[in-house]
């Protein structure tokens, strides 16, 4: 039996959300068929400028977590704005909104006023430090949980100054976590008919994230410090130099380090000395130096192809443009293109799941500011 190419289809959600958190979790939402109204200040969502670059006059920034919405640009202080956000909810299955710890009651819109009128809607608050406890009232913006969670201490090159990820991850982080929540919550509502209030904040997603970084310290009281590449428990993992650049191999067990320094004829690392794992961790320099010499004996595609071929789990290091313009990406449809009623042809990503075998479909393109005023209006009536 084929699911629907679109799960949620009968799923309606009102978007309060701005920036990156509460959109990549809308997104994702919109992505499986849920019909998300995406409600902007006149302004607005922050991201619309947040260029260059630009597709028209709209920030790169904001097409690439808004596709598969509707806006409609609401101003919630005046009483107009107020009575059709209402509608809206009253329409919706899911409110989602990522303001400040008591913004939403300060305008009109108390979520737990809102479960009480509309005991089905499931209401998810995204924030920086959650509703309660010592931060609950800071702005909370990726960089900054970053820092707190102690993931830029254990991110970056030994010695090196404390480094974030190359994105935001603990938006992107906390956004999935709150998508996860919101589904649970659905599931649970088609028996008990009854809505969820769903919290989710930067910070502890951030903690989540640090997995066994974090049970390193629980566990053993010690703290995490920065490695590079290179994997705190396994060796070799990580990035490698050869002759032309860099690669990443990963020697997950004994058995993959046997296989790499056969196909590398590296005789040098056999035997009992680097035999255990427990060993190449404490002896980590010079395996490492040991291989590399090895390594630089061949260029990069080189030794992605003999490790392949090994067996040996290996790969190229790409920028955005290779792997954009990769045979992966062409093959496995990665990207679309549709039509703006603004700006042309527009690029995007595909949602990145599938369902019995079928990419879900992109159906509408990141929408322009109050675009669908009218539609949604309309439907309102």
């Amino acid at each position: 039996m084929n699911l629907s190419p679109t799960p949620l289809a009968d799923v309606r959600v009102a978007d309060f959300t701005r920036v990156l958190t509460g959109p990549f979790a809308t997104q994702t939402l919109g992505d499986m068929g849920a019909g998300v109204i995406k409600i902007e200040p006149p302004t607005g969502d922050d991201t619309r400028a947040w260029g260059p670059p630009w597709v028209g006059d709209q920030a790169t920034y904001f097409i690439s977590a808004n596709r598969n919405k509707r806006s409609i640009a609401l101003d919630l202080k005046t009483d107009t704005g107020l009575r059709i956000a209402k509608k809206i909810i009253a329409s919706s299955d899911v409110l989602v909104e990522n303001f400040r710890p008591g913004t939403m009651a300060k305008l009109g819109l108390d979520p737990e006023a809102l479960m009480l009128e509309f005991p089905r809607l499931i209401v998810c608050s995204i924030s920086g430090f959650g509703a309660s406890g010592p931060f609950s009232s800071w702005a909370g913006y990726d960089v900054i949980a970053q820092g707190m969670s102690g993931f830029m201490a254990y991110t970056g090159e030994i010695g090196g100054v404390p480094t974030k990820a190359g994105v935001a991850v603990a938006d992107i982080f906390a956004g999935s976590l709150a998508t996860q929540a919101i589904l649970a919550a659905l599931y649970e509502r088609e028996k008990t008919g009854v809505g969820r209030r769903v919290e989710v904040n930067l910070l502890e997603a951030m903690i989540a994230l640090g997995t066994y970084q974090v049970s390193r310290y629980l566990g053993a009281n010690e703290d995490a410090e920065r490695l590079g590449n290179e994997h705190r428990s396994i060796v070799p993992y990580g990035t490698f130099a050869t002759k032309d650049g860099f690669v990443n191999i990963a020697g997950g067990n004994d058995a993959l380090f046997v296989k790499l320094c056969q196909t590398l004829e590296a005789s040098d690392l056999l035997g009992s000395k680097f035999a255990s794992n427990a060993a190449r961790v404490e002896l980590r320099v010079e395996v490492t130096n040991l291989l590399e010499q090895h390594l630089k004996r061949f260029d990069s595609s080189e030794v992605v192809e003999k490790l392949q071929l090994a067996g040996v789990p290996c790969g190229p290091i790409w920028s955005v443009s290779e792997v954009m313009e990769s045979e992966f990406v062409q093959a496995r449809g990665v990207t679309t293109e549709l039509e703006h009623p603004e700006f042309g042809t527009v690029k995007l990503t595909t949602p990145p799941f599938e369902f019995d075998g079928q990419r879900l479909v992109v159906r509408n393109p990141p929408p322009t500011l109050n675009q669908h005023e009218q539609e949604i209006l309309s439907e309102l009536e």
